[in-house]
């Protein structure tokens, strides 16, 4: 059984739900090398989520968003941390609900997920900057 890790930075991108599967694995040419086994993908950082969900219609994406600022509002009035911005609390909420993490089976050198299936970065602060990931490999490899 063969083990590999990588820390990835992703681009920024502005608050919402982003697809980022395509850019993990241009990032990783090393899941070739695996036939069988798991990708754990962690993110490092409080502020934002990883979560598993629809690849195909971007409008998903949007709902999710709008479903999270709603469920999880800014400015409320029990909110004690607010030192960093109104968005600040509420991205720790949101990440907190959806994860840091997601563990993915590999097949054949790619991320064996469901045809309707990609990977989501929730990015719940305004202007989050660049983040920063874990991608550990465990399996069967050349």
């Amino acid at each position: 059984m063969a083990w590999f890790q990588k820390e990835i930075t992703l681009q920024a991108r502005p608050r919402g739900f982003h697809l980022i599967t395509r850019e993990i694995e241009e990032h990783l040419p090393e899941l070739k090398n695996f036939h069988i086994g798991n990708a754990h993908i962690f993110i490092l950082h409080t502020s934002a989520s990883l979560t598993l969900n629809e690849n195909a219609d971007p409008d998903v994406r949007s709902d999710m968003e709008a479903h999270f600022n709603k469920f999880v509002p800014e400015r409320a009035a029990y909110y004690r941390h607010t030192f960093e911005g109104a968005d600040d609390m509420p991205a720790h909420i949101k990440a907190s609900i959806l994860g840091s993490s997601v563990l993915l089976p590999i097949k054949n050198g790619h991320f064996y997920t469901g045809t309707w299936q990609g990977v989501y970065l929730g990015e719940h602060r305004n202007h989050g900057g660049r983040r920063r990931i874990v991608v550990t490999l465990h399996g069967e490899a050349d």
